[in-house]
């Protein structure tokens, strides 16, 4: 754990909270839930009741599948201590390894290979159907949509995005992920960078467009 603080987003009173810096899921399985509920990263102002949302840097390491997410916000990026420590990762055989900016996206991930999915495939499955909705004149603005879960094994796709101040729901079937699987796997040029790659949004459109 690492001592952190943050304001209150309504009171502006200072908050001591403690940031998990490294979650091994395998070692302390409480966390998961705490990530994937969002909960790990609220904290409730002592003053004025507020929830505010307490933003760091973390690792999620699941060894049994063979995952790591690092979440490290846009301003603590260095390129040169990423490297360092990918060196350190290069023995690491079979290894998924994931940036991210925000601790949503951290969630997403982890729902993402929880189910079973792959994330390159997932952003594909976003970029179609994103296309789709606008086709039918839903204007989605630019926030990001993002895979929420799979209803069994096989089963329909949910993805959420907001809109209007409110979460909306889009689901798909699993021949649509089947379809964009097939579409990866004919075009092996779309695949991720070496190291803890980027794969979002801005990834799947440097592919299609």
């Amino acid at each position: 754990m690492a001592q952190g603080g943050c304001k209150c987003s309504r009171c502006g009173a200072a908050l001591e909270v403690e940031i998990p810096q490294g979650v091994n899921v395998e070692r302390n399985p409480e966390l998961k839930d705490k990530i994937k509920d969002g909960s790990l990263f609220l904290r409730e102002c002592p003053y004025c009741g507020t929830v505010n949302l307490v933003r760091g840097e973390m690792l999620y390491h699941d060894p049994e599948a063979k995952l790591m997410v690092w979440l490290l916000p846009e301003g603590a990026v260095d390129e040169g201590r990423i490297r360092a420590v990918e060196s350190q990762l290069e023995p690491l055989e079979g290894y998924i390894l994931r940036r991210v900016a925000d601790e949503g996206s951290l969630i997403e991930k982890v729902n993402i290979f929880d189910a079973g999915l792959d994330d390159r495939v997932m952003e594909l499955c976003k970029y179609i159907t994103r296309m789709e909705l606008g086709e039918k004149g839903e204007e989605l603005g630019t926030e990001p949509m993002r895979f929420f879960r799979m209803d069994g094994a096989d089963g329909i796709l949910t993805l959420v995005y907001p809109k209007d101040g409110k979460m909306h729901g889009a689901e798909i079937g699993f021949n649509v992920y089947e379809d964009c699987r097939g579409i990866l796997q004919r075009n092996p040029e779309v695949t991720a960078a070496p190291g803890f790659a980027i794969i979002d949004e801005s990834w799947v459109h440097t592919f299609f467009r």
